[in-house]
């Protein structure tokens, strides 16, 4: 598309620089805030779509999966009020997540702000904790130059979200702005001097970890880490929610360090005397609440390299801290000569080894109560998967099974295969997962609990709309697990809050236009899950559970009377 300096509508030049930058879907939910900017869509109706959601919640979380699936910003627009603070939740994920995302926001006219008009909040005091930077365009004439720092800005250092704030009066005045070159993302270069210094400190090790993590990784940049870990044979974990940075499937692997992590790999990187930490935070999850590595005093053999400056040192006093993007770093790591000797032969085969028992399902398996074995869907689920489809879930229990059994391909095949949230962030899973039907047009799966599932559903009629399939594997218990299950370790036997009363899932997601069963049986299951990817299109699958089975390791009255034996 050529751009224009000719006179036009502010909101068309929004979306001619949206355009530019290489923006082909933009989620949302219509407002009369922003009608020039979505005229603008029909203005450039060859070059970009207007993805139309049933809620700001759904469309700010199919952004941030685009966004973590794609490595350019996904964008979302939505009005003011309750459409923005609809929105917020997926900047929070994207921030915490590291993912690049762009909000752009229809706000009050400039003329009724600072009055409290109609759904008038203030954006900037908003959003700035949960985003990179927050800024309101006053004059049409520099939307180009607010749209192109939006997109480096989402980009460049530590990904992130970038809000941007549009007066309704400002979108519908006429200018004749140019809009300006589409930004590609600045990474930092390696510190050879520093690797150097990395690299000696490794060969002096006999107990090395590799840890991945975090954003602003290419598919270029996780196959040469892969050649570096198999060059100098240490093993890998991949932080929470971050499993497909590193393929599942090798030797190296050694697991996921985040919640339900295997005390195998726990007390690795309680033990390692070298650990290498690359691009991840190691937040709260992925540091088994700041327990793995001590806080507050500096930790011998902890090399941390991320591409943000003001991330290092920040938590964590490492040994050694490098600031470089995951390009430079993981391709002059990826031409270091390979040691001559490996001293640590054993330390890998123990961890990879404790890894591969506690992702087989088999070896994990043990009585559970009811008719359904979760040990067999899940055994099912992982060996018929289609080789590329993406995995998409929200927060909840019902994770855990896929994390810990389901093991991911690697991003170094040139493809992502897991969207999920770090933040812990409910009903992410089935607006993602439609998000990466649409920009993929791979198969997509969506494990979702019951309660988690009820927060964003009505997505299902997006991806109906759009034409798009994806299989939904919806863990049925009547209850929010986690809770309960954190209920019975505080407050063993006294319930409260937790329990849910379920609307018939297979009607509802039929009124979606999915094909749906609901299974109550382990032997029913395989059938189901055939034909729910025999369907042309989306499919769903209420998987009936009882609510004892809480975890692979443990029933709830297993975990209630553990408590009440502390007591």
């Amino acid at each position: 598309m050529q751009s224009t300096s000719s006179t036009r509508i502010a909101g068309h030049v929004l979306i001619e620089a949206l355009v530019t930058q290489g923006v082909s879907r933009v989620y949302g939910v219509p407002g009369e805030s922003y009608l020039a900017a979505l005229d603008g869509f029909t203005q450039f109706a060859d070059a970009i779509k207007f993805i139309v959601t049933r809620q700001e919640g759904g469309a700010a979380y199919m952004a941030e999966a685009e966004g973590k699936l794609t490595g350019r910003p996904g964008v979302c627009f939505v009005t003011r009020g309750p459409g923005a603070t609809n929105a917020c939740i997926g900047v929070h994920t994207a921030f915490q997540d590291s993912t690049p995302m762009v909000l752009l926001i229809g706000d009050v006219a400039q003329d009724a702000r600072d009055r409290e008009a109609f759904q008038e909040v203030d954006f900037v005091g908003m959003f700035t904790p949960l985003a990179k930077r927050v800024e309101r365009i006053d004059d049409p004439e520099r939307i180009p130059e607010y749209v192109q720092r939006a997109f480096a800005t989402a980009l460049n250092g530590r990904p992130g979200p970038v809000v941007l704030v549009l007066p309704e009066d400002m979108l519908t005045r006429t200018c004749a702005a140019t809009v300006l070159p589409r930004v590609e993302p600045v990474r930092g270069g390696a510190d050879l001097q520093k690797l150097e210094q990395v690299l000696t400190r490794l060969r002096q090790a006999t107990k090395p970890l590799m840890i991945l993590g975090g954003g602003g990784w290419t598919a270029a940049a996780a196959a040469d880490i892969r050649r570096f870990a198999q060059a100098w044979q240490i093993p890998v974990g991949c932080t929470f929610r971050f499993q497909d940075l590193f393929d599942n499937r090798d030797s190296l692997y050694a697991g996921d360090v985040g919640l339900g992590i295997g005390a195998g790999l726990a007390n690795a990187i309680r033990e390692a005397d070298v650990l290498l930490v690359i691009g991840a935070r190691m937040g709260e999850a992925s540091s088994g609440g700041y327990s793995l590595i001590p806080v507050g005093s500096q930790r011998q053999g902890l090399i941390h390299v991320h591409a943000d400056p003001e991330e290092l040192n920040r938590v964590y006093t490492p040994e050694l801290a490098l600031c470089a993007g995951m390009p430079a770093i993981a391709s002059a790591m990826a031409g270091a000569a390979s040691p001559t000797a490996c001293n640590w032969r054993d330390w890998t085969d123990r961890i990879t080894n404790a890894f591969r028992t506690h992702s087989d399902a088999e070896a994990a398996r043990r009585p559970m109560p009811g008719n359904v074995d979760m040990f067999s869907v899940i055994q099912t689920v992982s060996r018929t998967l289609p080789a590329n489809v993406i995995c998409t879930n929200g927060a909840g229990n019902f994770a855990t099974w896929l994390h810990r059994f389901h093991k991911l391909p690697g991003f170094d095949s040139g493809q992502r295969y897991q969207l999920a949230p770090t933040n812990g962030s409910m009903g992410y899973g089935v607006p993602a997962g439609v998000a990466a039907a649409i920009a993929s047009g791979r198969p997509v799966f969506t494990i979702a609990g019951d309660g988690d599932f009820l927060m964003n559903g009505q997505e299902l009629a997006t991806a109906s709309a759009e034409g798009v399939k994806t299989v939904v594997l919806l863990l049925n218990n009547g209850m929010y697990g986690t809770i309960r299950m954190h209920q019975e370790r505080e407050f063993p036997g006294r319930v409260s809050g937790s329990g849910l009363r379920n609307p018939d899932f297979c009607l509802l997601a039929q009124g979606y236009g999915y094909h749906a069963e609901r299974v109550t049986h382990t032997a029913d299951f395989e059938a189901a899950w055939t034909r729910a990817w025999a369907h042309p299109g989306g499919a769903l699958i209420d998987l009936v559970l009882d609510p004892e089975v809480i975890t692979p390791r443990s029933t709830l009255a297993e975990i209630r009377e553990a408590s009440r034996g502390k007591a």
